[in-house]
Parts: C-alpha cells; structure tokens; sequence
C-alpha cells in the first residue's frame, strides 16, 4: 500500500509534468529550509535532507565532534558521533550528523516557509521545462485557442503554455474571435523571470513552407527543394520549387492532383493566392517565371558594380498591366523572389524609346543592316498612336525591332562594364596587401559616404575603385545621397592613411676571397640576414613605389638607370641636400633632384630632373 508521501508526489509530477528528481529536490529543499527556520541554524552550517523509500524524511547537519558538548546544534559528543556516524571519527573531525526531529515537530512559520519554498521550486521547474519543450519547436506549426484580443497582441493559448501574436504577425484579412482555434507559426521563444515568451506569427513565409512540407510528402521527404518564398500575407504569395530527383514534376507535386494539395494551403491562409513556379539557374527564364501569369517576351540583365542587379523586362502590351500586378505587387514579388530589380517596358514604349534615339550611339549601328525594320517600325507606331487596328505580323516586327535595339544597348553597356573590371584587375596589384584588412571605418568618413561606399568592405577595394574607376565611384555616391565634396573628403582620407608594409631586407652578398698561391685566405662568413623592418607608407608613396616596381622589374641595372649627367646646383637641390643633413623628412615627389619616370614614346623608364630657370620661378623637365 502506497503511503500519502507517495500519493501527494505522483500527483504533483503528474499534474505539472515535471521530471521526479526536480519535485525531489523542491522537496528536500523545502526541509532543509523548514529546518534552519525553526532551529535558528546559521547559514555556514551545511544541512542536508533526504528522503527513504517509504518518504520518511532524513536531516543530516554538520557537527564538530567534541569531548563535552557546549553547544547541541554545532556539537557532537565523541561517542555519539562514533555510534551514530562512523566509529573511526576523532575528536575535532567534523562529521553529518543525523536530526532526530519529525516534519510534525516544525512550527508554523516553519512550515510556512517549507510550503512556499516547495511552490517557487515547482514553479521554476514547470517555466525550465516548459522553456525546454517550445524553444525545440521554435520554427514548427502549432494549433492555438485564441484566449484574449487586444490592440497590442492577441493571446492564445497552447495547452501548457500561453504565446502572443503583435500586430506585425497577423493576416490583415482576418478576424480573430475568442475560442476560436487557429494554427500558428512560432516564431521565437524568449526566456523571461515570468516564465518563457512565445511568439507566434500567421504573416511569416515559413508558414507557408510548413504547410507545404505538411501537404506535399515529396517536399517533406526531399525529393523536391523549396527554393525561396515571397510573400505579402493574406493577399498574394510565390514560391520557387525545382526537382532534386529525375522523373519528378515540382510544380504538379505541389498542386496535387485536380490542385487539391494547394487548396488545402489556400484554405487554410483564408484564401491567399499562391503561384507555384519552377526554379531555373538560367536568371532570365527565372525571372520570366517569376512574372507569371503574365507572359513575358525578352529579359535583359544588368550587374553592375554599384548598384542593384537590374533586370530589364519586356512584355507585350496587353500584358503590361498583369505583369506589374495591381498597385505593383506581381512585380513587387517577383523581385522578391528572384532577388532582382525588375523594371517591365511594353513593346510599344520600348519601340518608341529606341526610335527617339536612333541617331545616338550605340543605337546608330542598327541602320547599315536593319534599315527596312527601322522603317516598318517607324510605320507600326504611326498606326498604333492613331490608334489603328495592328496586325500580329507587324506586332511581331515591333518586337523584333525592341529586342534588336535593347540588345544594342546593353551590350554597349556591358562592354562599359568588361573595360571598367579590366581596369580594377590591372590596378588590383599595386594596392599593398595591408590595405585590404583595414576596415572603412579607420578612415573616418560622414555617415552619407559610408552608406555608399560600405559594400566595398576595406581600405583595398576603395583605394582600388579610386584610382581604376573615379568616375564610376563618384555617379555612385551622388546617386546615393553623398555631399558633392564626397570624392575630396575620399581623396583626402586616403593620403592621411598610413599602411603598415613589411620590407625585406637581404643579407649582403659575402666579398669573393682573392686567389694567393703561397696561402689561402679565408672567405668570411656572410652577415645574418636582417630581420624584417615594418614601415609605414602614406598613400601617393605606396602607388609610387609599386608603380616604379612594376615597370623596372626584370631590367638590368643600366637599363633602369641611363647615363645621367651632373649639373649645377639650384636653389631647390642646395635646399634638399641642406634638408637631408638635417634630417628633415619630405612629403613623396617633393625636393627631388631626380624621378624614374617610363617613357611611352621611348618604351622605357627614363630618368626625369627639374630644374628652375635663370629668368623666372618656373620649373622646366629635361631628360
């Protein structure tokens, strides 16, 4: 027969779903509190409780054995403590002595106190476990009873626990109503003192991914990937599937058969529209794809450096409407999905943009071999802005001639965009490496700067859109918000930057011994070579340098260095010889008597000196 002890315990860890040791150790807990209440123990005291199999409880405390007890709650008699605890103890051992004093011996307040350690021990137990069930099935659909409606968050409840819809989760298309019953993504689960914090959501995208994965068995067992979703919930949604498995239809396994699998979905999400679409690597059929229900007649794409990947879309008139969707949401998710921004022409407003610039490059080339379609569809907008019925014969020469004159234009514009990446490549080289772990912020520019310029990510890359694309990097920041004195402040960051470039020094090559017949002598022994000596190189030095590196390398040293003849002196090489004694530094090409400089003419680098005229303060170069 089961004792009460026993009773009461099953009945809490059934009732709160708590494991048996964490009850276990609120209990114990509790007696030893009870304990130290009732007998006024100090806290350095260790006291110790547990329970036998029957759940008569047991409280040990630790006791000094002594020869006389003075004090019976810190001492222990030497003979007790050798019957009661261990025979081999000795007189100053500190031992666990046992309490000889039943739960019904405590006080009131005594038993007050085991009470309420008991309930706040079961209480951060249930909120552990409760925090350790839903933080595994954060991301997972549950099912919730809607509990209270409020204007900040909707409160539903989960069985064991409680969760919380903010506004931002919600379906703007649906009404919520106490007790109804409604499934939810959880979105997120916070460990708060009050317990854990869940947040649900009826907006979130994985929303309709799980109920994808819980409708369509082939997408659940990974025979079919999801690619990416957009969606605007409760009014549209695209999803981008494709085969991972050969014979596999990704699109009809999403919509089942007679689409009863994606009606479940749409009824369930209160009848959002959902278009399923098949993934495609080639970004202009995906694109294309991603337009549906509109057809779509020719994709052009454009990476550029700056800015967004823009995909330019050209769709038949009768299209243009369907494809941008109403109040632009077909075209909105499109970009969403594929991660392109789409800007969508219509054949007769591409036509009529290409004919108003027939005479300007690159679009001037067209009229050498396509003069006879220039002229039908010069004739074809003539009757279109009449308003003249047009054949599909002389649409389909529009069209012909819209894609023939954008792809003029972007293929002017790639050719831009090959010259411009051949120039950074060429440039790449002469950046010293240290640049490029140098972050942007250590050159300490406006905020409006760095928005634009953050993508370079260090130093490098923006030292090498400076010197290879100027232009390029200027139309960026006045596209994108800067001050006008943006390329000065750039410039002007650049040359106070220090970069730390690590010199080798070689070991000096050891003199040749001279032959002697009557006695050797001894080669000395070379110089170790000198450790590596870190300098540091503002940035006109540095491009100097690698420059003068790149176009001497490989020469020999009178190839490098002609003949060069000594002459007076000026003003400027007295200074500069006055200055060096003193041990001034000079900025980079200042007080020079001589520069490297390659000559193109001559195809090689030539010696350059200044030199300041007798009859003026100008400067004049010879070589």
């Amino acid at each position: 027969m089961k004792s009460d002890f026993t009773l009461a315990f099953n009945e809490i860890v059934e009732s709160r779903a708590l494991p048996k040791e964490k009850v276990l150790e609120a209990l114990e807990q509790a007696l030893v509190s009870a304990y130290r209440r009732d007998s006024k123990a100090i806290d350095a005291q260790k006291v110790v409780a547990e329970f036998d199999a029957t759940g008569h409880p047991r409280l040990r405390v630790e006791k000094e054995v002594v020869r006389d007890v003075i004090s019976p709650q810190t001492e222990i008699s030497l003979e007790d403590a050798r019957q009661k605890v261990d025979p081999d103890v000795q007189e100053g051992d500190m031992v666990m002595a046992p309490v000889e004093t039943l739960s019904e011996n405590f006080g009131r307040i005594a038993a007050q106190t085991a009470k309420q350690v008991i309930l706040q021990h079961i209480r951060e137990a249930e909120r552990e476990s409760l925090y350790t069930e839903f933080i595994d099935r954060e991301g997972d659909l549950v099912i919730g009873t809607v509990q209270s409606i409020s204007q900040n968050a909707i409160t539903l409840d989960l069985g064991r626990a409680e969760a919380v819809m903010p506004p931002q989760h919600r379906m703007p298309n649906e009404k919520y109503r106490p007790h109804d019953k409604t499934r939810v993504y959880i979105v997120e689960v916070k460990k708060t003192n009050r317990g854990p914090q869940i947040i649900v959501s009826r907006s979130h995208k994985n929303l309709l991914k799980r109920l994808l994965e819980y409708e369509v068995p082939e997408i659940y067992n990974g025979q079919v990937e999801i690619k990416n979703i957009a969606r605007e919930a409760g009014f549209r949604s695209k999803v981008a599937v494709a085969a991972q498995q050969e014979g596999i239809d990704a699109v009809g396994a999403c919509v089942g058969m007679r689409g009863i699998r994606i009606q479940n979905i749409v009824k369930e999400l209160n009848d959002e529209k959902i278009d399923i679409i098949e993934w495609d690597q080639d970004a202009a059929k995906y694109i294309a794809r991603a337009l549906s229900p509109a057809r779509v007649t020719k994709v052009f794409l454009e990476d550029e450096l700056d800015t967004v990947r823009t995909a330019t879309v050209i769709v038949p008139d009768d299209q243009l409407s369907l494809a941008i969707g109403r109040e632009g949401q077909n075209a909105r998710l499109a970009a969403k999905l594929t991660g392109w921004r789409i800007d969508i022409k219509s054949v007769f407003e591409a036509a009529q943009s290409a004919i108003a610039h027939l005479n300007e490059p690159p679009l001037r080339n067209i009229f050498a071999k396509h003069g006879d379609l220039i002229e039908d569809a010069r004739r074809i907008l003539e009757k279109k802005t009449a308003k003249r019925v047009v054949t599909p014969e002389e649409y389909t020469k529009l069209a012909r001639f819209v894609e023939l004159s954008e792809g003029q234009l972007f293929g002017q514009r790639e050719v831009e965009r090959r010259e411009r990446r051949e120039a950074i490549a060429a440039v790449r080289p002469l950046v010293p490496e240290a640049a490029f772990s140098i972050p942007l912020e250590e050159l300490e520019l406006a905020e409006d700067i760095m928005r634009v310029i953050g993508r370079l990510g260090n130093v490098g890359e923006l030292w090498i859109r400076y010197m290879a694309d100027e232009e390029g990097l200027r139309t960026a920041l006045v596209e994108g918000g800067a001050d006008i004195d943006a390329m000065e402040a750039i410039r002007d960051a650049l040359d106070d930057l220090v970069v730390p470039e690590v010199v080798e020094k070689k070991a000096e090559e050891p003199p040749v011994a001279e032959v002697v017949e009557a006695e050797a002598i001894p080669t000395p022994a070379p110089e170790a070579a000198q450790p590596e000596v870190v300098e540091e190189v503002s940035f006109a030095d540095a491009i100097q340098e690698d420059l003068y590196t790149k176009q001497v390398k490989g020469k020999s040293r009178e190839e490098v260095e002609p003949e060069f003849i000594e002459e007076e002196d000026t003003d400027d090489d007295a200074a500069f010889r006055k200055d060096k004694k003193k041990g001034t530094k000079k900025k980079a090409g200042k007080n020079k008597r001589r520069q490297l400089v390659f000559d193109e003419d001559a195809g090689e680098v030539i010696a350059k000196r200044r030199r300041k005229r007798g009859d003026g303060d100008d400067y004049e170069e010879y070589y």
